[in-house]
């Protein structure tokens, strides 16, 4: 009977599928919060990278909420509060330094017009194309959801790739919430249902794209049309609460 193993990195130097322990330790070991796994079959891991994560490894701080966040105080509970009308101030960022003291249902400081049972998704890439990841954060408490990465890809890539794997989580896990992207390039190709990148398909990227046509058969497969995705509005409300802080 064979002993062969199949290892999936989802979070490692070179996120993947590998044939051996000995491969597997060199993405993982030393790398921060590595997360992976072995698999009997090649056809499971395959599926688990797919997957990611949160699918197959032990829950800490990244699942979705199975509610959602705090209840209003008694006092907020007898008020309606007209969040349009609400004056707050912001940093020369555009981030929210006095939100409202209604606000009591995250512990960021979003602005009044934002959900907080809400996602929100970023990404990042050091060069373009380069390392690039991405990653989803509840705004209601400011946890990381998931993440992937670095690969070699490009900023509109991850951020289109970001909001695919945060509907198919919210899809497997059964709940609605809005997703909020700055990307108006990852929510047009979202809209179309495909990836219109002009990235060169080679052997250093192909993995990626293999990832990119899961996606896109993810997005042509099924119907996510009670889950909201709304622009994230920089410039009113400063840097996406998901963002990796590398500008």
């Amino acid at each position: 009977m064979s002993n062969t193993k199949y290892y999936v990195v989802w979070r490692g130097r070179e996120p993947g599928i590998y044939n051996t322990w000995e491969e597997c330790q060199q993405q993982v070991v030393g790398f921060p919060a590595a997360t992976y796994k072995s698999f009997k079959t090649e056809a499971e891991a395959q599926q688990a990278f797919t997957d990611g994560a949160e699918l197959h490894v032990a829950q800490r701080a990244t699942s979705v909420p199975t509610d959602t966040a705090q209840a209003p105080s008694d006092e907020a509970k007898g008020q309606r509060v007209n969040v349009n009308t609400q004056k707050y101030k912001t940093s020369r960022k555009g981030e929210v330094i006095n939100p409202p003291d209604w606000r009591n249902d995250t512990v960021l400081p979003l602005p009044p017009e934002v959900k907080a049972d809400a996602m929100a998704v970023d990404a990042a890439c050091s060069g373009n194309p380069g390392p690039m990841e991405y990653r989803g954060v509840y705004l209601a408490t400011g946890q990381e959801i998931f993440h992937y990465g670095p690969v070699h890809g490009t900023n509109n890539i991850g951020e289109f790739l970001a909001i695919v794997h945060a509907l198919a989580l919210l899809k497997q896990k059964g709940r609605t919430m809005t997703i909020y992207s700055d990307s108006r390039n990852a929510l047009m190709w979202i809209k179309a249902r495909k990836c219109r990148t002009k990235l060169a398909r080679t052997p250093r990227t192909e993995q990626l794209f293999q990832l990119i046509e899961r996606a896109e058969n993810w997005l042509r497969t099924h119907d996510y049309a009670d889950i909201p995705l709304l622009k994230w509005e920089t410039k009113r409300w400063g840097e996406v609460p998901a963002d990796f802080g590398r500008k």
